[in-house]
C-alpha cells in the first residue's frame, strides 16, 4: 500500500488535476488520474480516453491512431463520394475513381456474378499437364496479383544505392509468419485447425466438392508448411545482410536449377538480366523442388487456393464472410466486418492513391501546417546534432560520420512533387470488380518494371500516400517522410503550444531521425549504401548498450504465457526513446528563452510526457496480441509508454517518480543512447 500511495497523483502534488473544471483540454481529458503516474502510467495518461472511446466490434484494436484514421477516411469518403455521384468523362481520374468504388458497393451484382470472374484462372491451372507449363502460368499470374511460392521485384541495392536490382524473395504462405505453422501450444494448434477449416470452405465455395476440397486443403497444408520451415523468420530478416545474395544471373541458374527462369522472367517484362539478388535461397530453393518433386496434383491444388486466397475480397458476400472470420476474427479477433463503404473507400484508395492524394491535399493540408513542420524538422535535426555530440561513450571519429549522415537526410512533408500517372490504367464498369483488379494489378506491375527496371533509383519517389496516417525513414536514400495525414491531432496541432507539439509530432520525427541511427539504420552511410561508419570499439558499446533494452522487453508480459520480443521490436524501441530525448532537447532548445506557463497544474515537462502517452491511448484485444507480438516489429502501445519511458531519466524528474513506484528501473538498468 505505501508503494501506491507514494505514487498517486496527489502525492506528487497533481491534485489540482482532478477536479471537473481543470479537464477541459484534450490532453487533460485523456486522464485517468485514479491511476498512479509511477504505477502505470498508460492508464494514468490514457485510461480517460479509453473510456470514452470503447472499441467496437470492427476493431482489432482501437486507439488515437485509428480514431484519425477513422476522421481521414471521413474526408476521403467526401472525396469519393462526390466522384463517385457523377457520371464523369471515361477514363479520367473522376471516371477511375467513382466507377471503382461502385463495383465494391455493388454486392448485388457480385452475389450474381459469383466465382465467374475467376473460373478462367481455375480452369487454366486445372488444364495443367506438365511442369515446363507452370513456369509460364506462374508468371502470368504474378502479374495479375496472383501470389505464388516466391515474390519477386526491383528495389534499391543496398550495396550501391543509386541502382536498382532484381530480387528474389520468400513467400507462398498464408498464416502471418512461419511460426503458425510449428509452434504447438494450444492457441496456434487451434488456429491452424481453423486455418484448415478455411481453406475446406473456400474450395467449396468455388464449387468443389467436400472430398476435394479436404483433399486440396491437405495439400495446402504441406506445401505451405514446407515453405514456412525454409523461410527466415522475422527477427532474421531485421538484418540486411541475411536477405542479400548478390550473384550473376548465370551463377543464380546454375545456383537454382529446376526452374525456366528466363521464360518467368520473359513473360514478367524483365529482359536482359546481369545479376539478382537471390535474397532468401532456402526458401527459393524449396519452392523449387516442390514445383519439381510434388505430385501434379497437389501443386494444382496449391495454384487454385493461390487463386482463392489473392481474389477472397473480390467476389462474393460469402466468401468474404468466411475470409473475415478467418483472418478478421480468428487471428485478430474481431467481431464484424466493417461497412461496406469503409472497405470500398479502402480498396480505391489502396488502388488509387495518388488521384485521392491530390484531392486530399487540396482541400486538407493548409500551407501554414507545411510551414510549422519544416521548423520543428530543422529544430528535431539540430537537437539530434547535440544529443549525438553529448554521448561519451562515442568517439569523435563516429560522431564525425554520424553529423555527416544526420546533415544529409532528405525531408519529405506533406505531399510529393510530382504524382502517379494513371492515364494508362483502365477502369471498366462493364466487367466484374475481380476482373477489374487483375487489370490493376497488370498496370501497377508494368508500372514497376517501366519506372524502375534499368533505371537509377529515384530519391524523389514517396513510398506512402499524402492521405496516410504515418511515416517513415528509408535507410537507402537517408530520408524522412511525413504524410499530410498524419499532421493533425493527436500527433499535430496549430492550436496547441509547444509542449504537446513536441511531446506528440515532435516525438515523432525525432523517431524517425532515430531508425537512421538505431540497430539498423546505423548499418547505412549518409549515401543510403550498406557500409560500416563506426570504429569496432563504438559499434560494440552500441551494441552492449541496446542489449539493456531487449532484455527488458523479453521480460515483458504481454499474456499470460507470451513475453515481448526485444529482438524483434529492438529497431522501434530504439527509435521511440531516440524520439524522446531528441524531442525533449528540441522542446528545451524553442523554449528556453520564453518558458512556458503551467497548465491546469500540469509543467511543461508533464504536459510533454502526456502529449507523448496520449499518442498510443487505445485498447487491443488478446487475438491481435498475439498476432501483433509474433509479427510486428513495433511493440504494443501499452509498452511504447510503460516499456519506453522508465528509461528516460527527465520523466523521473518531471512526475516525481520514486524508487518505490512499481516502474521505477535503476539508472545504471536504463538504455543510455542518443
Amino acid at each position: 500500500m505505501k508503494k501506491l500511495f507514494i505514487c498517486t497523483a496527489l502525492a506528487i502534488g497533481l491534485g489540482a488535476c482532478t477536479t471537473k473544471e481543470s479537464m477541459e483540454s484534450k490532453l487533460f481529458a485523456n486522464l485517468d488520474t485514479t491511476q498512479a503516474p509511477g504505477t502505470n502510467f498508460f492508464d494514468y495518461a490514457t485510461g480517460g480516453w479509453s473510456k470514452a472511446n470503447p472499441i467496437t466490434d470492427e476493431y482489432s484494436r482501437y486507439g488515437q491512431f485509428d480514431a484519425l484514421r477513422e476522421k481521414s477516411r471521413e474526408q476521403l469518403k467526401e472525396l469519393v463520394l462526390e466522384q463517385a455521384a457523377v457520371k464523369s468523362e471515361p477514363g479520367s481520374n473522376a471516371q477511375k475513381v467513382g466507377d471503382l468504388y461502385n463495383m465494391v458497393m455493388d454486392s448485388t451484382l457480385r452475389n450474381e456474378q459469383g466465382t465467374a470472374p475467376v473460373k478462367p484462372l481455375m480452369d487454366e491451372i486445372a488444364a495443367l499437364k506438365n511442369r515446363e507449363d507452370i513456369v509460364t502460368l506462374v508468371a502470368k499470374n504474378y502479374r495479375a496479383g496472383i501470389g505464388g511460392m516466391f515474390g519477386t521485384g526491383i528495389s534499391t541495392d543496398i550495396m550501391n544505392s543509386n541502382n536498382n536490382q532484381l530480387g528474389l524473395y520468400q513467400g507462398g504462405i498464408s498464416l502471418p509468419e512461419k511460426e503458425y505453422y510449428s509452434d504447438n501450444d494450444e492457441v496456434s494448434v487451434n488456429i491452424r485447425t481453423k486455418f484448415q477449416e478455411y481453406v475446406v470452405n473456400m474450395f467449396k465455395l468455388h464449387g468443389f466438392t467436400a472430398e476435394e476440397a479436404e483433399k486440396n486443403m491437405k495439400a495446402v497444408m504441406e506445401i505451405e508448411t514446407r515453405l514456412a520451415a525454409k523461410h527466415l523468420s522475422r527477427v532474421e530478416r531485421r538484418n540486411p545482410m541475411n536477405s542479400y545474395h548478390k550473384m550473376s544471373y548465370a551463377e543464380f541458374k546454375k545456383d537454382v536449377p529446376g526452374f525456366d527462369w528466363d521464360t518467368f522472367y520473359n513473360v514478367l517484362g524483365i529482359t536482359g538480366i546481369e545479376d539478382i539478388n537471390l535474397a532468401h535461397p532456402a526458401a527459393v530453393k524449396e519452392a523449387v523442388a516442390i514445383l519439381a518433386n510434388e505430385p501434379m496434383e497437389k501443386i494444382i491444388a496449391y495454384l487454385q487456393w493461390r487463386v482463392i486466397r489473392s481474389t477472397a475480397n473480390e467476389l462474393t458476400d460469402a466468401i468474404e464472410a468466411e475470409t473475415f472470420a478467418f483472418y478478421g476474427t480468428v487471428i485478430s479477433g474481431k467481431k464484424v466486418q466493417q461497412p461496406r463503404w469503409k472497405r470500398a473507400l479502402d480498396a480505391v484508395n489502396g488502388s488509387l492513391g495518388d488521384i485521392i492524394g491530390q484531392l486530399y491535399v487540396a482541400k486538407h493540408f493548409p500551407p501554414a501546417a507545411k510551414e510549422r513542420m519544416t521548423e520543428l524538422v530543422k529544430n528535431l535535426q539540430v537537437a539530434l546534432g547535440e544529443r549525438i555530440d553529448a554521448q561519451e561513450w562515442m568517439s569523435d571519429e563516429t560522431k564525425k560520420a554520424a553529423h555527416e549522415k544526420l546533415n544529409t537526410f532528405t525531408v519529405k512533408i506533406g505531399y510529393p512533387d510530382k504524382w502517379d500517372d494513371y492515364s494508362k490504367l483502365t477502369i471498366d464498369p462493364t466487367l466484374s470488380y475481380a476482373e477489374n483488379c487483375r487489370n490493376m494489378s497488370e498496370f501497377g506491375w508494368q508500372k514497376h518494371i517501366d519506372e524502375k527496371w534499368g533505371k537509377p533509383v529515384d530519391r524523389e519517389e514517396w513510398h506512402m500516400t499524402p492521405q496516410t496516417v504515418n511515416a517513415y525513414y528509408n535507410p537507402t536514400t537517408n530520408e524522412i517522410c511525413f504524410p499530410a495525414g498524419i499532421l493533425q491531432y493527436p500527433f499535430f496541432d496549430m492550436e496547441e503550444d509547444d509542449a504537446f507539439n513536441y511531446g506528440a509530432i515532435g516525438v515523432v520525427i525525432g523517431h524517425e531521425m532515430t531508425h537512421g541511427f538505431d540497430d539498423q539504420g546505423r548499418q547505412f552511410d549518409k549515401d543510403g549504401n550498406f557500409a560500416n561508419w563506426w570504429t569496432e570499439e563504438d559499434a560494440n558499446k552500441f551494441n552492449e548498450r541496446t542489449q539493456v533494452i531487449v532484455d527488458f522487453f523479453d521480460k515483458i508480459e504481454v499474456l499470460p504465457g507470451l513475453n515481448a520480443n526485444g529482438k524483434l521490436t529492438l529497431g522501434e524501441n530504439i527509435a521511440d526513446h531516440g524520439g524522446l530525448m531528441i524531442s525533449m532537447q528540441a522542446f528545451k532548445n524553442a523554449t528556453k528563452d520564453n518558458p512556458l506557463p503551467v497548465v491546469n497544474g500540469f509543467t511543461p515537462e508533464q504536459r510533454f510526457y502526456l502529449s507523448y502517452s496520449g499518442v498510443w491511448a487505445g485498447h487491443v484485444r488478446d487475438e491481435e496480441i498475439r498476432n501483433l507480438t509474433k509479427s510486428d516489429v513495433h511493440s504494443l502501445s501499452r509498452w511504447r509508454v510503460n516499456g519506453t519511458l522508465p528509461h528516460i531519466d527527465d520523466w523521473y524528474t518531471a512526475f516525481g517518480i520514486t524508487e518505490e513506484c512499481p516502474m521505477f528501473v535503476p539508472e545504471e538498468e536504463r538504455l543510455k543512447i542518443w
